[in-house]
């Protein structure tokens, strides 16, 4: 097992969209011979991107998974998505990995996802390196690109290759560890070669800064080295994978992955460098009682969880886990702690692109799957029931835009639901839910490109086809005045007839107080037993306000008067008499519409700030202050949701795709008199 473990390596690939996280994987499995041509993203032929959904749109929307071999050693490789509509689930794969390889593209530097991704690297204690991948390109520059690092990350990138030419003349790397030189001849074929005499004194000069900045993770490296004693490549290598463990620094390399340049290197120093699963020793979890921490060791009793759920046509759900401690066979059974039940698996497999290969066990470090568990999905806790504890999980991102379902078809709307349960199950970024207020499905994603991904695959997996509308705003109705009205049932029709009697008063509430009802009744002039069916009738009619039928809030009702009929009186009448004094009431105490406010924090970069605040004002936003974080800014605004239904692709077009933000509910606000108006002609339009 240990043997194993100390020779695997799992990586996870993150960076924005287009840094070229596929290509660089597809080159990897290439060289590798695990494929025998190189796959392309703009030819739909990679291994790694295979849903009809990403061909379509050449980039990546869930993680892929592989593994190779590699000089006796295997790297288990987990290809995230870094487009921001799709980020949900690179944050929970990052999670699994013991490793992140930062790729910065060396053109366009480094953009706001590459910095998100960052900060969950920070939130997961990940060790990291940087990749500055296609120095190939036209305006690719090494400098600006490592600068761009120095400036954004938290830790100190330092270099650990230098390239040999620039842009369409960049041919090989200098490897600063080993002090060699290397060109391609454009098939990935490494050709060793005498450094280029006019990067002699800048590799003397890196070199040295190099072995000063890693011979800080080793006092007695420091020590070795200020006496003026030669430096071995393994005593460098251990400082290096000390230093990358710890977080000391970020070790930084360079290539390009469509020439299949510095490829193999990445690889060599991924195996030689990079923490193995028994490096990263002890894992943080609760105990069986959910409230103590715990340390899990890599010998300890199996453990594992569910970072990511598939739903394979073929095999079914697939629970893709990381194993943390302990062994598993090819089949077994073992406890679900969250879900509080065991399950039993039959097969236990490898995920290579969109083969499932069988595996026959699993060690620490191991990221493996099973089908068709009963009860298991993203984010449970898998162990042996003789040790039960539970690791957290990460969050999903907050949502940021939602859709209304309209089906194509006529009573396909339980379908609809059911499908996206299944979805769902594979997409926990996704939030669903019926408004019964509304009589509407409503879809909730990071983006419109993440909603209209998810309906293509409703339609490809279920067969069902569906509309997207913008969903209705849910209006509130309230009142600025005090009133007191009289609610009066009295009806005669032969024999017993009906009689209700009551007045009341009503007065507005401060916002966000809801409902009020206060029994002032002395001396009996409505029986105790009535006066719960006149708040049942005020209940009742306030869901369906006076001005447009939505449901009117913020209100205190006073009954303080009446009078009955020994006979006639009944629950019923008395009901129906505090329903007629609600609508009268409200009528007469100025009814106002309400509106949803969402409190929203937008990041950006300076460049775009003053057009955001225009847009804001635009929107009848009122911003609220701006925080730093980093070489971006932090915009804290209140908006009306009716305003910001639409915001991700408009913040997305400003920024140029650099711009994200999050919002969620704070208050209800009075709408703006005009603006009402039309709301509620609009309103009693449609009911027509």
């Amino acid at each position: 097992m240990k043997d194993i473990a100390e020779k695997l390596r799992n990586v996870v690939f993150v960076a924005h969209g287009g840094a070229g996280k596929t290509s660089l994987a597809e080159v990897m499995l290439f060289n590798a011979g695990v494929t025998t041509r190189i796959g392309r993203v703009e030819d739909g032929n990679t291994v790694m991107d295979f849903e009809p959904e990403e061909l379509k749109r050449t980039t990546s929307i869930s993680s892929g998974f592989a593994q190779f071999s590699w000089k006796k050693h295997t790297i288990s490789l987990i290809d995230t998505p870094g487009d921001s509509n799709f980020f949900s689930d690179t944050k929970s794969s990052m999670q699994a990995a013991d490793c992140a390889v930062v790729l910065i593209d060396g053109v366009d530097g480094i953009k706001v996802q590459t910095e998100q991704a960052w900060l969950y690297a920070e939130q997961y204690n990940l060790p990291c390196m940087i990749f500055i991948n296609k120095l190939d390109r036209e305006r690719s520059d090494f400098s600006r690109a490592f600068q761009d690092a120095e400036k954004t990350f938290s830790l100190k990138p330092i270099i650990t290759q230098i390239p040999i030419g620039a842009e369409a003349a960049f041919k090989g790397v200098v490897d600063l560890i080993s002090m060699k030189a290397y060109t391609y001849d454009g098939n990935g074929k490494a050709s060793p070669c005498s450094i280029p005499s006019d990067l002699q004194d800048q590799v003397e000069t890196e070199r040295e800064a190099f072995i000063e900045n890693i011979a800080e993770a080793d006092d007695a490296l420091v020590e070795k080295y200020l006496e003026g004693e030669t430096l071995t490549d393994e005593e460098i290598k251990e400082a290096l994978k000390k230093g990358i463990r710890e977080r000391l620094f970020v070790p930084v390399l360079c290539g390009s992955s469509i020439n299949n340049i510095g490829v193999d290197l990445l690889c060599d120093f991924i195996i030689g460098c990079l923490p193995s699963p028994l490096d990263r020793k002890e894992w943080p979890a609760l105990d069986a009682s959910g409230k103590n921490e715990v340390m899990v060791k890599p010998d300890d009793p199996f453990s594992a969880f569910v970072f990511k759920t598939v739903a394979d046509p073929y095999a079914g759900r697939l629970s893709i886990f990381r194993v943390v401690s302990g062994t598993l066979g090819s089949d077994g059974n073992f406890f679900n702690v969250t879900k509080d039940t065991k399950e039993r698996f039959n097969q236990l497999l490898y995920i290579n692109g969109k083969e499932q290969k069988q595996a026959t066990g699993a060690v620490p470090g191991s990221i493996v799957a099973v089908a068709k568990l009963k009860e298991t999905t993203t984010g449970d806790t898998l162990c042996d029931d003789r040790r039960k504890i539970q690791y957290k999980c990460a969050e999903p991102l907050p949502i940021l835009i939602t859709f209304a379902l309209e089906s194509k078809a006529k009573g396909d709307e339980d379908k609809i639901y059911i499908s996206l349960t299944k979805i769902k199950e594979e997409d926990p970024s996704l939030k669903l839910q019926r408004n019964s207020e509304t009589s509407e499905i409503l879809l909730s994603g990071l983006g419109q490109v993440h909603i209209e991904a998810t309906i293509e695959k409703l339609k490809r997996k279920f067969n069902v086809e569906v509309n997207l509308k913008t969903p209705k705003v849910p209006y509130r109705e309230t009142i600025k005045k005090k009133v007191r009205v009289q609610g009066r049932h009295k009806k005669q029709s032969g024999g017993h007839g009906q009689f209700g009697d009551c007045w009341i008063q009503m007065e507005p509430l401060p916002r966000g107080k809801g409902f009020e009802f206060v029994d002032a009744i002395v001396g009996g002039s409505i029986p105790r037993n009535y006066i719960p069916a006149v708040e049942k009738g005020i209940l009742e009619t306030c869901s369906k306000g006076v001005l447009a039928g939505f449901p009117c809030v913020d209100f205190r009702v006073t009954l303080d008067d009446g009078s009955f009929h020994a006979v006639d009186s009944s629950e019923m009448a008395f009901k129906i008499a505090g329903a007629l004094a609600f609508k009268k009431a409200a009528v007469e105490a100025k009814p106002v519409l309400l509106e949803p406010i969402m409190k929203v924090d937008i990041t950006t970069p300076d460049d775009f700030m003053g057009d955001i605040m225009g847009d804001l004002n635009s929107r009848r936003g009122r911003v609220l202050g701006m925080d730093s974080a980093g070489k971006y800014q932090v915009i804290k605004a209140e908006v009306p949701m009716i305003e910001f239904l639409t915001y991700a692709p408009d913040l997305r077009s400003m920024t140029g795709g650099r711009g994200i933000f999050t919002m969620e509910f704070s208050h209800y606000d009075e709408v703006p008199s005009q603006m009402a108006e039309k709301i509620v002609e609009a309103v009693n339009n449609s009911k027509e």
